[in-house]
């Protein structure tokens, strides 16, 4: 068995994915950067340095995510920390900004769009951690993170003061759908050893936001990054950022 903790990090490639895959090897833990794309995923591997691990892994394809759950107990033996963080914002990713806000809105959203971005931002979070547990039933301290955010909460939508409810749609309902799904997790396994969490980056500056966020990605991996290291004594079946509790 690998002698030092392993964590996959999904969507690792680029963004807020690689930062925390950054932050998590020079924590000392090695980190499967996960990529749909083996090449941008070996890329970054490469940027990261050692300790890193090109895996390829698409969360919305089951034959791909059982071979990245091979791959990992036959190379590494081991896997204590998995980061959910891939995630799309809409389904076609070329589409201008604005364009994109208006079509988010799920009384434009054709629905083609509406099942992809829930294909990857919910259905993805619950097959590559059902495809992970046996592994993470084993670690000493198993850790799950799911990458949240503060536009997925219904509370802060639901206030009229909130600004920016007037861009709750698709995406945000799809992330409202993943909290839950980090909250299923993390009931289901309140007994054993694992803890499950959501965290929120903040308007980080990524591809997500055609890098629009006011946050930087060092700023950003905070939060995700605590959570995957807590230890025995840490919460689970919580949802935050790095200033403390998010509203669901």
């Amino acid at each position: 068995m690998h002698d030092r903790r392993v964590a996959l990090v999904t969507g690792a490639n680029q963004g807020i994915g690689l930062q925390i895959a950054k932050q998590l090897v020079a924590h000392g833990l090695t980190v499967l950067v996960g990529a749909r794309d083996l090449e941008k995923g070996r890329a970054a591997a490469r940027e990261i340095g050692e300790g890193a691990h090109a895996i390829q892994i698409d969360v919305t394809n089951q034959a791909s995510i059982a071979a990245a759950a091979g791959r990992i107990r036959g190379e590494f033996g081991r896997l204590d920390v998995l980061m959910n963080n891939a995630g799309i914002s809409r389904a076609q990713p070329d589409q201008p900004f604005d364009v994109a806000i208006r079509t988010n809105l799920l009384t434009d959203a054709p629905i083609e769009d509406v099942r992809t971005v829930f294909e990857t931002n919910v259905i993805g979070v619950v097959a590559v951690t059902q495809a992970m547990l046996p592994l993470l039933r084993e670690a000493p301290a198993g850790r799950i993170v799911i990458t949240a955010t503060s536009g997925g909460s219904l509370t802060l939508n639901s206030d009229p003061a909130n600004s920016h409810r007037r861009m709750f749609g698709n995406y945000s309902a799809s992330k409202a759908a993943a909290h839950a799904v980090m909250l299923g997790f993390a009931l289901a396994l309140e007994d054993t050893n694992i803890k499950v969490n959501a965290a929120c980056p903040g308007f980080t500056s990524t591809a997500l936001n055609n890098f629009r966020g006011t946050r930087s990605l060092e700023e950003g991996a905070r939060e995700p990054v605590r959570l995957a290291l807590i230890g025995d004594d840490g919460p689970t079946g919580t949802f935050s950022d790095e200033n403390g509790p998010v509203p669901w």
